[in-house]
């Protein structure tokens, strides 16, 4: 079946859902989205939006953080725009009903994070992320131009070079014309048409065996991307959160940077206070910094954990400003008022993706990434603390002004008849097992091989055996009918690859990528690693 619409937007999260809104004014929006419609990384983010909103703070300080946790090579055009436009994307959060948190005196109470030199993190305590997608998810509900599909996932983008409409072969004359996209429960998968095709389809973090991603976290839109042709940079740069909730009960709960913001001070087993070994920031260092202090740690020790205590604090502050981490830890017999927090690292975001320019436009025409998903130059080597969630918010703008300009254009484009998908001679795959078993092979090598500290002999050795893994994915995507969990292990065999190859190519440390071999940063960097 075909499906025409003016907008096709691939992920539900805080990037897709602010262009929505805005291009909902141009024309006809689909948002499909492969679970349901809160499924996102946006709904697990506790931190909240750096931004400068305070006559204490200033544009220049939080351009000069995010260029020195970016490790020397973020693009500063890409980061000042991206710094100066912040407040009036807050602005617009606010007017559509975010709950930030104030002092009481009509300012946001903000809150700061390591890498920060000043308080600019606006908040909805520990839940900012939840309150942010739910405030933009009632506001598109209610539109009248804005339909999303619950349980669809993205299977393929659509080109006109593949449709037979291409008008040369030249490089840059590619156009993307929607996607293929299967819906869930009955397997089927339908062409969807659109003048403009938005990927927002967030991170890669269930690449690996541990992370603080929702179980959607595996690539699509870079994966997408690539096999489309789109340009894609800086796999290498994943950033691992230092403080993962560390407990065999537990999946994927993340104890916000904001803990360490607020006081938090990270321990060893012994209670020895370690990070000022490390950084001279001590507990507010940056992530990469951070992150590679613990693994450090741990393998130095053979302990299982590190420890986050903010017991020193009183009770009632924690129990407000960290209202979801103490009623989550609790349930897990953790009293965080009282006692140190068990964490470890864990796989949290990726800074690298489809490479875009200043409006979010890739290499392909009409064909947009958004938020984790793209990567702008705004992150360098390792991203900032709670630059995620404005990236995504000041790229959707940027993003809706480019197709505001184009729209003449772009709605006098005609309705095509384009290729319905053709299963071949493919058979329904009776044995789940295959599926889940390659996968977990991937995500365990990726762990061992592909961290926080990488080698070039391990990564060899990586390539050699995701290779033998790809064969097979290749074999079931041929002789299988597709499903929901195919398409997602197809994603992550290239995204494991994809991120060995460009591990591969860096011969430095720099940021989030550390190599044994090369522990040194070049003078004159790549600023972006592309495939």
């Amino acid at each position: 079946m075909q499906f025409e619409t003016d907008f096709l937007i691939i992920g539900s999260g805080i990037a897709g859902l602010s262009f929505a809104l805005k291009a909902a004014a141009l024309g006809r929006v689909t948002m499909v989205t492969k679970k349901g419609q809160v499924d996102s990384a946006t709904n697990r983010a506790q931190g909240g939006i750096a931004c400068v909103l305070d006559a204490a703070d200033s544009f220049a300080d939080h351009v000069r953080d995010t260029l020195i946790s970016g490790a020397g090579i973020c693009d500063e055009r890409v980061v000042r725009m991206v710094v100066e436009s912040g407040p009036a994307r807050v602005r617009e959060l606010l007017e559509i009903g975010v709950p930030f948190e104030n002092d009481g005196r009509g300012h946001l109470d903000l809150g700061r994070e390591g890498g920060h030199s000043a308080r600019r993190i606006a908040h909805a305590y520990d839940l900012t992320g939840h309150e942010i997608e739910a405030s933009l998810l009632a506001a598109a509900n209610s539109s009248p131009d804005i339909t999303i599909l619950e349980n669809h996932i993205a299977v393929d983008l659509l080109l006109a070079s593949r449709a037979g409409l291409a008008s040369s072969s030249r490089p840059g004359d590619e156009r993307c014309l929607g996607a293929y996209v299967q819906e869930a429960e009955t397997l089927e998968i339908h062409t969807f048409q659109a003048k403009v095709t938005i990927l927002s389809t967030g991170g890669t973090g269930k690449v690996y065996l541990y992370t603080t991603n929702p179980d959607i976290a595996t690539g699509d839109g870079i994966a997408m991307a690539h096999r489309a042709g789109a340009r894609v940079a800086n796999l290498e740069f994943v950033q691992f959160h230092p403080t993962c909730l560390y407990h065999p009960k537990a999946k994927n709960f993340l104890i916000s940077e904001a803990v360490r913001g607020e006081g938090g001070r990270l321990i060893d087993a012994r209670g020895r206070a370690f990070m000022a070994e490390y950084d001279p920031r001590g507990d507010l260092a940056t992530r990469d910094m951070v992150a590679r202090a613990i693994d450090t740690e741990l393998k130095t020790s053979g302990d299982d954990s590190v420890f986050l205590d903010i017991s020193h604090k009183p009770a009632a502050f924690i129990k407000k400003r960290f209202p979801h981490i103490y009623s989550t830890c609790l349930s897990y017999g953790i009293d965080i008022t009282s006692e140190p927090i068990p964490v470890v690292p864990a796989a949290h975001y990726m800074c690298g993706g489809v490479r875009t320019d200043i409006m979010g436009r890739t290499n392909i025409n009409f064909l947009y990434a958004l938020g984790e998903t793209a990567c702008t130059g705004l992150h360098g080597g390792n991203r900032l603390a709670s630059n995620s969630l404005l990236e995504a918010v000041v790229f959707a703008e940027q993003a809706f002004q480019d197709c505001k300009k184009m729209w003449p254009e772009l709605r006098a484009q005609k309705v095509l008849s384009l290729p319905v998908w053709s299963a071949g001679q493919a058979e329904k795959l009776e044995e789940c097992v295959l599926i889940s078993h390659t996968w977990d092979q991937i995500r365990r090598l990726m762990w061992d091989y592909v961290g926080i500290v990488r080698r070039e002999k391990r990564l060899l050795l990586v390539q050699e055996n995701l290779a033998i893994l790809q064969q097979q994915v290749k074999r079931y995507y041929h002789d299988y009918l597709l499903t929901p969990d195919l398409v997602e292990l197809r994603n992550i065999a290239l995204l494991a690859d994809l991120i060995v190859q460009s591990a591969l190519r860096r011969k430095e440390s720099r940021g989030l990528h550390f190599m044994l071999d090369y522990p040194a940063m070049l003078d004159n960097p790549t600023p972006f690693t592309v495939l």
